[in-house]
């Protein structure tokens, strides 16, 4: 039977700029401890609060965990979806009863999509995630595809021939000047929705698809990662760039990391359902196990679940936090280089290959599907460079020039 003593209000809330679902209650363990078993719920010092992404997933999930133990306001919550979404009528309900957010990551995509056409975003999410997609892959379709959608507007997007689709993508690339990038991750987003939710015959091979700028990888020296570190006085921060370096990882994966993920017997991290839901075994450094070591035993709070645990929540570090670090650290060692902390990535995999290791080592350590994304560092190790002498020494010291 429900519990009418407890009363939780949600409502919206602005968190670094994106849309967030605000949890307020008063405080009663069993409540808080049903509120923090929400998927991706996380704690706003700022806000005082806890506070989940606006998305009919994390909503559901929230109402599922407290349903049972409390009354739930969200009055405020359905004025502003009333108020900010026209089409609000035409998405699905919460099977938990209360108005939901938008089926899609937002609901501002929908409300300039003509009619024809308001069926094509949430099809096309259902195949996305009966699909297994990534969120971050179903946000980038989901936000291409939209895009396209506005720019039919009152056209039948199931009925668009080749044709037009390859006028349409000469128009993004002349007109709204998108970049090759986008220009890619939009053609992948039609391709989906016409081959994968439509099931039409394949054409896409038809449309050509732009040339990638060969870009590569932006790392630190020996010299600049030494300050770098040195710069950061705080232990927990030091020891999350430090396996960043030392192992190579992502900083997705590094805040996913849990205590159990480090085999101090054979000397292995364990990375769990990386990019691609791809798992893998990386080395662990000797030097990096001794300093999670004393990380762990001298810090307060002790980590219990994962590694690098939020002191507020008991949940993971979020990644822009983490990023935030790296800049912070950046700024106090005086490096100007426009990087971020996925050059601690690259910087392993070069300083790797400078040292003489196989590349095909290199690309099972950093997770990589394709032997050519790992070939890019080929352009930036030295170890290949340093015996070429370049012309205008041999002219100097055949003292043929002058300064």
């Amino acid at each position: 039977m429900q519990n009418t003593n407890h009363k939780i209000t949600l409502m919206l809330f602005e968190h670094r700029g994106k849309k967030c679902i605000a949890v307020h209650f008063p405080y009663a363990s069993a409540l808080q401890a049903a509120v923090r078993k929400t998927k991706h719920i996380r704690w706003s010092n700022t806000g005082k609060c806890w506070y989940i992404p606006f998305e009919k997933e994390y909503y559901d999930d929230l109402l599922k965990n407290v349903k049972p133990l409390a009354d739930i306001d969200n009055s405020a919550l359905k004025q502003h979806v009333r108020a900010k979404a026209a089409t609000v009528a035409t998405l699905p309900r919460s099977s938990s009863g209360p108005l939901p957010p938008g089926t899609t990551k937002s609901l501002k995509p929908i409300a300039d999509i003509h009619p024809v056409n308001r069926h094509v975003l949430p099809a096309m999410r259902q195949v996305l995630v009966l699909k297994a997609y990534s969120p971050s892959s179903v946000k980038t379709y989901m936000n291409e595809m939209s895009q396209f959608l506005q720019a039919l507007k009152t056209e039948a997007a199931d009925e668009f021939p080749v044709s037009r689709i390859k006028a349409y993508l000469q128009y993004c690339f002349e007109q709204l000047k998108l970049s090759e990038n986008t220009l890619h991750s939009r053609i992948n987003a039609l391709k989906f929705y016409y081959e994968q939710v439509l099931r039409k015959e394949k054409f896409f091979w038809e449309i050509p698809r732009p040339k990638k700028p060969l870009q590569l990888p932006k790392l630190l020296n020996e010299t600049e990662l030494a300050k770098l570190f040195n710069a950061l006085p705080n232990k927990k921060h030091k020891a999350m760039l430090f396996t960043a370096y030392s192992a190579g990882l992502r900083v997705s994966e590094i805040v996913a990391l849990k205590l159990g993920d480090i085999d101090g017997r054979r000397m292995q991290i364990f990375v769990e359902r990386a990019k691609g839901k791809k798992d893998r075994y990386v080395n662990l450094s000797p030097v990096l196990l001794d300093i999670l070591r004393s990380y762990i035993k001298t810090y307060s709070p002790r980590p219990k679940v994962y590694l690098f645990e939020s002191e507020q929540t008991g949940m993971p570090y979020p990644t822009r936090t983490v990023q935030q670090i790296f800049q912070n650290a950046k700024h106090k060692a005086g490096i100007r280089k426009e990087v971020g902390i996925h050059s601690l990535r690259h910087s392993f995999a070069t300083h790797l290959l400078d040292k003489g290791t196989d590349i095909r080592y290199i690309k099972d350590l950093l997770g990589h599907f394709n032997i050519k994304t790992t070939e890019r560092y080929l352009h930036v190790s030295k170890k290949q460079l340093i015996n070429i002498i370049s012309p205008l020494d041999d002219l100097w010291n055949k003292e043929q020039i002058e300064w």
